[in-house]
């Protein structure tokens, strides 16, 4: 085991120095607006049938979603694959938790937009990476990478930043120490941060979003991630993010600041829990919506971005609605 993480790490390192960092292209619908699911902590579990009940019932809902509302991708916010990724291209949990949960006609042709969680780090990230050239649905170009998008019929545009939280921040055992204590490179993660800071300061997007697994405000089981405190969150401010998003906390939350930056939580695809233990970690006002019931199915996020103004609407496996919220254009730097 030790021998095989050794070498996926030597991998990512590879990839990160070496690979170009280009943004994939998007086959967008025929409506006025980008739409798209905002998904994590869907991956089912390690042993048969590799799914759960919330999985699939998310899934099943996703289908209907998209089908009603229509959607331009879904976006996956980490930990597709529970409790320790995956082990090649090869394995069986591509089929068995992905490709055989998400079988919808609505959603055969939908692109899946991946990022990697602190379970697919226990695991072999350059399989998911490499899964991209198998399955026409998965595109997972790199460990981070930045999507764009034109909002259609409209001359607005659309940044999505793509992130490695446990590259930059460390892993996070969920089992004992809950925060990332460090990286495990400190240069990869220079290297990110720095990639990073390029990319916002080069955006002149209406709407500006960053994308990583763990969440930078989080009210439940495991609170606000300090390293993304003290080095993403500053960087959102200054170049005036719309939003951030992210899962790792299983169960749908919203929180805003007092910057008018949005974070979409979105962690309850395949397990729920209702924990509120890090509620005064959170500052006083930030949260706006939070859902966890103990029955719940699971749920998802649907955005959608027109020439105007970026809405979020929470979803409950059952169909129903549980929250909305919008955030404006971003005003042209």
């Amino acid at each position: 085991m030790q021998v095989r993480i050794m070498a996926d790490y030597l991998c990512l390192a590879a990839l990160l120095l070496a690979a170009p960092l280009t943004p994939y292209a998007s086959q967008l619908s025929s409506s006025s607006s980008l739409r798209f699911i905002a998904l994590g902590d869907w991956g089912g579990v390690s042993n048969p049938p590799f799914h759960t009940a919330r999985e699939v019932a998310t899934a099943k809902e996703i289908g209907r979603t998209v089908a009603a509302l229509g959607a331009d991708f879904i976006l996956s916010l980490g930990d597709n694959f529970y409790y320790s990724g995956v082990q090649d291209v090869h394995d069986k949990r591509f089929q068995e938790t992905f490709e055989q949960v998400f079988t919808a006609q609505s959603l055969r042709t939908v692109p899946w937009y991946v990022l990697a969680g602190n379970h697919d780090h226990s695991g072999n990230v350059s399989a998911q990476i490499a899964y991209s050239k198998v399955s026409k649905r998965w595109n997972f170009p790199n460990y981070y990478y930045t999507l764009r998008f034109k909002v259609p019929r409209s001359n607005a545009t659309v940044a999505i930043i793509m992130i490695d939280t446990v590259t930059l921040c460390g892993n996070s055992d969920d089992f004992q120490s809950q925060q990332p204590q460090q990286p495990r490179d400190m240069e990869l993660a220079r290297t990110q941060l720095a990639w990073l800071r390029k990319q916002m300061a080069a955006s002149q997007d209406d709407y500006l979003l960053v994308a990583g697994h763990y969440p930078v405000w989080s009210v439940a089981e495991h609170g606000p991630t300090h390293c993304l405190v003290k080095r993403l969150q500053p960087l959102l401010l200054k170049y005036q993010a719309t939003a951030y998003l992210c899962g790792h906390d299983h169960n749908l939350q919203y929180l805003q600041d007092k910057a008018g930056v949005g974070y979409v939580l979105s962690g309850a695809g395949n397990f729920v829990e209702n924990s509120r233990k890090h509620y005064r970690k959170v500052p006083e006002g930030y949260l706006r919506f939070f859902y966890a019931e103990p029955a719940s199915l699971g749920g998802f996020a649907y955005v959608e971005i027109d020439s105007k103004q970026m809405s979020v609407t929470y979803i409950e496996a059952s169909g129903k609605s549980l929250y909305k919220t919008s955030l404006p254009r971003r005003s042209r730097l």
